[in-house]
């Protein structure tokens, strides 16, 4: 039980900022634009949030704790955003090819991370105290059995990727806006006969994405390191493996998160697992698991995924 109940706490961190980034992708594809930026977002929203917790905890400000992680994670989206206004610009406007624009962000923020970091700092690595963890949820951690697992000894960010996660739902599927958002990504041309701004649904879809991708590198920092040095380990990519084997629906992209969670979980701390350290099998062989997982499950499912139909098509309104 105990073995159970560490996998299940390692995991649920690592799971956080896979649902937020490919919910992010999600909200983007479906107004029709392709991301594949979803690794840059995760970079610049990471160096921006962590940057400014290092600065504050240096200078001894009174804001910490969870309040910190609060503003940080607002910096970290409205960053996020921003640098995804290029995106949105070189595809709404321009017409650019998606996949290529987004391959240029990706290449770009590892770069420019690291200059700003260096110039600043003189040094690659940012690090910061890491104090966004809860020990214990007054009266829900009493809760048998679940009380120990997801009440004592959690991240912060993990209930608050469970709000965004209930939050996105709801803005897909139960508001003006979803509709529009998911009829853009369809069939653009019928949503602009009947008054629907393509371009402007299409910018909104790729800003969520900028911002729920910069929130998403911060929180994968906070869950796996003590700094940031410049990337997220391929995380943003995998983001993109979850959004299509979760078929670009929130609760389907919620288990596919904790599953390559899962996989990535065993791949870092096979060790602490007894069953596992038994096993005898080299370290290396467990850190490729999640992205073998990854190819495995996208061979069998890209079949049946159905993306939006007009994802990656630049609208041109007369076109039609």
């Amino acid at each position: 039980m105990a073995t159970f109940y560490f996998v299940v706490q390692r995991t649920l961190p690592v799971a956080i900022p896979l649902l937020l980034v490919a919910l992010g992708g999600m909200f983007s594809e479906r107004s029709g634009i392709i991301n594949i930026a979803l690794e840059g977002l995760m970079i610049v929203g990471g160096f921006v949030g962590i940057f400014f917790i290092n600065t504050l905890q240096q200078t001894g400000a009174a804001l910490s704790g969870q309040g910190l992680l609060i503003v940080a994670m607002i910096i970290s989206g409205l960053v996020g955003g921003i640098y995804s206004l290029m995106l949105a610009f070189a595809s709404v406007n321009m017409k650019a090819d998606q996949t290529i624009v987004g391959t240029a962000l990706n290449m770009i923020a590892p770069a420019l991370v690291i200059f700003i970091a260096r110039t600043l700092y003189s040094v690659r690595n940012i690090p910061f105290v890491n104090e966004f963890f809860i020990r214990e949820v007054p009266g829900l951690s009493k809760i048998p059995f679940i009380g120990d697992m997801f009440f004592k000894d959690v991240y912060a960010t993990v209930y608050i990727g469970v709000l965004v996660l209930i939050i996105s739902s709801l803005v897909l599927y139960k508001t003006r806006f979803g509709l529009r958002l998911r009829s853009c990504g369809e069939h653009p041309q019928a949503a602009d006969s009947v008054g629907i701004n393509v371009y402007k649904i299409r910018y909104s879809g790729v800003v969520i994405s900028g911002v729920l991708g910069g929130i998403g590198g911060l929180f994968f920092v906070i869950a796996t390191s003590a700094m940031f040095s410049g990337n997220v380990a391929g995380y943003g990519f995998l983001a993109l493996a979850v959004m299509i084997f979760g078929q670009w629906k929130p609760g389907r992209i919620f288990l596919a998160a904790l599953f390559f969670a899962l996989m990535g979980t065993i791949s870092s701390a096979y060790a602490l697992v007894p069953f596992l350290a038994r096993l005898n099998i080299r370290g290396d062989i467990y850190k490729m698991v999640p992205y073998i997982v990854t190819m495995i499950v996208l061979a069998f499912t890209s079949r049946k995924s159905r993306a939006p139909k007009a994802e990656g098509i630049p609208y041109d309104k007369g076109s039609r």
